[in-house]
């Protein structure tokens, strides 16, 4: 085993370790210079430049190593009543010691043969603050040795700070999964209300000690509109900010924090947790799961605490983010680990605001970097377009607002973007439509069940107009009832803007040369949702027959009609074969017959109808409503 990295901490007591309260900094490590009074001022000078000069012949100036033990202790050599101490970071750069006690093993308590130490912390700040977030993955010693990493705590309101330890074998050596398992083995915390509803009161229950997911460059009422998602998957949402990187980022020891790049660039979000061992390249850390998301390619980043804040209900570490040092590989039960090194790459999301009407017109870019995992994707784009544009300086409510843009793939043909939301009546911000829309794109394309959807880059551009423009479908009527094979046919419909006066707008439809006489066909005068229903039946909802391939799913996402648009479609009485992505119309029955018992039961759909021709009205605005008129063939 490669000998384990273990912290390092300043000898002078001059540096300041405080955590916004009444308490100073009660360790550091195995000296604590306390002044005497009947010293004189030249020995104590004297007595510091020899401290100085002897550190710096160790480690440079103001640090030292801490004279650890690189052995472990193995669990069945940990009793109760054992007395230790363990390593964290309540403010700055500083590793600070905290004394503790062990008051128990608690045997498969994870599962089986997966223990848990069960300790209480004892000093001034612990006392004070608590189990605090950020503090998991805290390197536990007894009797000098490496015995665990804190990861669990004791309750709400508790009057002692109990704590649970993942002892140091499951650490180092975490259970690995294969990718086939993953999906079978994913944990999420559960919100307080639901482990209450199961009979577990947060009042009495081990849980994992929160890893502050910091969001730097977003405002709480940004992240309110996700709580619910974001609560799903059982992250503790805390805002902080970005350190510029430094050189010594990647010099990690036990004690120190890192942790997870989810978002980075013009905003960013990233988790944070203390390191519990260094073995070469590879990092210790957490001493629980972060999301259960088992073996990964995440970048990681150091962490830099600004101070602990104290608080009865829940005490956080205030962190900002400092540069990547390397890739999270894995997130598994009992650690997450990493390795140092060059970060994996991620994903371009850059965003333009235009506001036209306004001359000269104005637009502001903002650029994102964001992790590609089909987990978390998904989210972060809806979280990251939402804040990019409402955040944004140029931004305002009761604007119209049109989304362009696309999403390119390695070796796929790009996804295109184009929708129009209108600002509606109720709070909800006129924002949010377009950052629920980008989520639903990106569920789609990393939900696929053929390939993993590599993405190069995303491009959106968002053109804000004043004032409200919707339409609604009032009416709608042909310049005659009846229609010969092959005759171009007008027909208007009357549509109502948001608070404006009616207005009529005409298109043509025509009339197949094949349609038999006497036959009944219908017009349907619709927004885009409705004819992609009418056209697609259950397939376009996500049920029955669909695509089979990557390539297939961009061509039906591409293939979606845009809500800007009024549609008018020809519908003739001829069963549509829906087969996969294709749409084959005015199929004989008796070749459905056949065609429907060869391929796989319900990825075929039959729909009685075909819709023989359409044309749509571009109209600037979003459009709803539907007519359905009926045209006799003679």
């Amino acid at each position: 085993m490669a000998p384990v990295r273990l912290a390092e901490s300043s000898y002078f007591p001059c540096v300041s370790g405080s955590i916004a309260s009444r308490y100073s900094a009660a360790y550091h490590y195995r000296f604590m210079y306390t002044a005497q009074s009947h010293l004189s001022k030249s020995r104590c000078l004297l007595f510091l430049a020899l401290l100085a000069f002897s550190g710096s012949l160790c480690l440079g100036p103001n640090a030292a190593t801490a004279q650890e033990s690189n052995e472990i202790l193995p669990l069945s050599h940990v009793r109760a009543g054992m007395q230790g101490y363990a390593y964290t970071i309540f403010a700055g750069d500083q590793v600070e010691k905290f004394d503790l006690e062990v008051i128990g093993v608690l045997e498969n308590f994870l599962g089986p043969k997966q223990s848990i130490i069960l300790v209480q912390l004892k000093g001034p700040k612990v006392e004070h603050t608590g189990v605090v977030a950020g503090m998991s993955g805290s390197p536990v010693y007894l009797d000098g040795k490496l015995a665990g990493a804190l990861s669990l705590k004791l309750g709400v309101f508790t009057k002692e700070p109990i704590a649970g330890v993942t002892p140091i074998q499951d650490v180092l050596n975490p259970p690995s999964q294969t990718a086939a398992a993953q999906a079978a083995t994913q944990q999420f915390g559960l919100p307080s209300e639901a482990s209450t509803r199961t009979g577990l009161p947060s009042g009495s229950a081990l849980e994992p000690i929160e890893t502050p997911l910091v969001f730097s460059g977003f405002q709480p009422a940004t992240l309110q509109q996700f709580a619910n998602q974001l609560q799903g998957y059982g992250i503790m949402a805390t805002q902080g900010g970005t350190a510029s990187p430094r050189p010594d980022d990647g010099r990690l020891v036990a004690g120190d924090m890192a942790g997870m790049v989810l978002v980075q660039g013009d905003a960013s979000i990233n988790s944070a947790c203390t390191v519990t061992a260094v073995q070469a390249d590879r990092v210790y850390l957490c001493g629980h799961p972060f999301l259960s998301l088992g073996d990964i390619q995440i970048p990681m980043a150091r962490s830099r605490v600004v101070t602990t804040l104290s608080s009865d209900l829940a005490s956080t570490k205030i962190v900002n983010v400092g540069g990547s040092i390397g890739t999270i590989t894995g997130d598994h039960l009992t650690a997450v680990t990493g390795k140092l090194g060059a970060p994996p790459a991620m994903i371009p999301l850059d965003l333009t605001l235009q506001v036209s009407g306004a001359e000269p017109a104005k637009q502001k870019s903002l650029h994102f970097e964001l992790v590609n995992h089909p987990k978390l994707t998904p989210l972060l784009v809806a979280i990251t377009t939402f804040s990019g544009l409402t955040q944004n300086s140029l931004y305002g409510e009761g604007t119209t607002l049109h989304l362009s843009g696309e999403i390119r793939l390695q070796g796929h043909a790009a996804v295109q973007i184009e929708n129009t939301f209108a600002p509606g009546d109720s709070l909800s911000p006129d924002g949010l439509p377009i950052a629920l829309t980008m989520q639903n794109v990106f569920t789609r394309l990393f939900a696929n069940t053929f390939e993993p959807a590599k993405v190069d880059r995303i491009a959106l551009r968002v053109e804000s107009v004043p004032g409200r423009k919707s339409f609604a479908i009032e009416s709608a009527w042909l310049e005659k009832g009846e229609a010969a094979p092959g005759e171009i046919l007008r027909v208007r419909v009357l549509l109502r803007p948001y608070r404006g006066p009616a207005r009529v707008e005409e298109t043509t439809v025509r009339i197949p040369e094949q349609v038999s006489r006497g036959t009944t066909l219908r017009i349907l005068v619709s927004d885009a949702d409705l004819l992609n229903r009418a056209s697609r039946g259950f397939a376009f909802a996500g049920a029955g027959s669909g695509p089979t391939g990557l390539d297939q799913l961009i061509a039906l996402l591409n293939r979606e009609r845009r809500n800007d648009r009024l549609y008018v479609g020809l519908f003739v009485p001829a069963p549509t074969l829906l087969w996969d992505d294709k749409e084959l119309p005015n199929v004989p029955l008796s070749q459905i017959n056949i065609v429907d018992g060869r391929p796989t039961p319900g990825s075929v759909q039959v729909l009685r109808e075909s819709l023989a021709s359409e044309a749509s009205i571009p109209l600037g605005g979003p459009v709803s409503g539907v007519i359905s008129l009926n045209l006799q063939v003679r």
